[in-house]
């Protein structure tokens, strides 16, 4: 059990508290084979390497007509048809000279031809096809000009998307070295929360965190667990916990980690574990919490709807890929002009919600008026985040950094 100095005034910079988490990720979960079609969005757990070489043959780009460019007249010409090869065609004799073959995309070159000429530019007349000039290589794939034989394609901690899963297809592999799923135990915090379809009591409300978390850490590739609402009661709560660490790889919960006296949280990760820091130069989501119990790590996020869904997108999104054995973890702000003025600066980094809207023929970045913690209506009408650094103001036109939710869910 260990203090974590977090109850000053002291906030931390977002990216040095991110920087934390990643230096206290977890091993990678064990490594499992899995088929292609399961493989979709997991992280690699090995090398991989081109068994071939890519083409494998020299091969036509273009359907049309393959010949040597040197049998043509400079102006162009009529060579004689020797043939036709399709794609999946072995290419069994070479091209006699001064001669030309039908050839399709895909189909390997015969031996002695250098170049294609596509249909398009090209005429039948009799058994002969009317060709123009054509520079030799045209129209070529190359054996070996994408990779080489034994060339690295992917590497471990890299997440597969479908262009991965097809380039391993093309090379005949059909199962890949793949960690294991994260296995995440969400909790949600609070007596006043009530599940969607039950009756709402005066100051109760619905518990809009589990599936708005849910849906972040599904959209990750994890698998998650979801536990029942956890009363607002030191026993309730480390009873919660510690059947949770039991069980699961990591733990998630929501609410229960402010200043409030009805915030036990704090008190009970002190007593089963170790609490790190709570206390972010973030907003929304100033409570934020990482801790230990029983040795699994635990990410307390704030209650407020529109804080939990921010923070788990900029805070835990890394941490928990990172844990899922994915290296490259942080997101790419694309640089885009304000749309709006920001004359107040503030303390913490803001993530405003906000999307991208077209004025003056340029894209530039527009807020919802609405910036609440609790409000998730301005997160459902926004495509992203724009970030307002600490101490910063903008006048409308100045760069900022804008973070599109297409960059974070996945």
């Amino acid at each position: 059990m260990s203090a974590c100095g977090c109850d000053g005034n002291n906030l931390r910079p977002v990216d040095e508290a991110i920087a934390e988490l990643l230096a206290r990720a977890p091993a990678p979960p064990p490594v499992e084979r899995v088929t292609l079609n399961q493989a979709l969005g997991r992280v690699l757990a090995e090398p991989l390497y081109a068994p071939f070489e890519v083409p494998a043959w020299d091969n036509s780009a273009m359907d049309g007509y393959a010949l040597r460019a040197a049998d043509l007249p400079a102006a162009g010409g009529c060579l004689p048809l020797a043939g036709r090869i399709a794609a999946g065609d072995a290419a069994a004799q070479a091209l006699p000279a001064g001669h030309a073959v039908r050839i399709f995309t895909g189909a390997p070159l015969p031996s002695g031809a250098d170049s294609v000429v596509m249909q398009e530019q090209c005429r039948l007349e009799g058994g002969q096809v009317w060709l123009p000039p054509v520079p030799g290589g045209e129209h070529v794939r190359r054996r070996g000009e994408e990779l080489a034989a034994g060339t690295q394609v992917l590497g471990v901690g890299q997440r597969l998307r479908p262009q991965e899963l097809g380039l391993l297809a093309s090379f005949g592999i059909d199962r890949v070295a793949v960690y294991r799923r994260l296995r995440v135990g969400l909790l949600s915090s609070g007596n006043e929360l009530r599940e969607p379809g039950e009756t709402l009591q005066p100051g109760q409300i619905y518990n809009s965190n589990r599936y708005s978390l849910a849906g972040v850490l599904s959209s990750l590739g994890l698998e998650v667990h979801d536990y029942e609402i956890m009363a607002d009661e030191l026993a309730a709560s480390r009873d919660a916990l510690s059947l949770a660490a039991s069980e699961w790889d990591l733990l998630i919960t929501s609410g229960g980690v402010s200043v409030g006296e009805e915030d036990h949280l704090k008190q009970a990760i002190r007593e089963l574990g170790e609490l790190h820091l709570w206390r972010l130069a973030i907003q929304p989501g100033k409570p934020l919490a990482f801790g230990e119990v029983g040795g699994k790590p635990w990410l307390g996020l704030p209650g407020n709807p529109a804080a939990a869904l921010i923070t788990s997108l900029v805070v835990a999104r890394p941490f928990l890929l990172r844990a899922q054995g994915c290296l490259d973890v942080l997101p790419q702000p694309l640089r885009l002009p304000a749309g709006f003025a920001w004359r107040k600066a503030n303390g913490r980094r803001q993530y405003l919600r906000a999307r991208l809207e077209q004025g003056d023929g340029h894209l530039r970045v527009c807020l919802h008026p609405q910036q609440g913690s609790a409000m998730l209506t301005s997160a459902c009408w926004a495509d992203g985040l724009a970030l307002v650094e600490v101490g910063q103001t903008l006048e409308e036109g100045d760069l900022l950094d804008y973070l599109p939710f297409s960059a974070l869910l996945h």
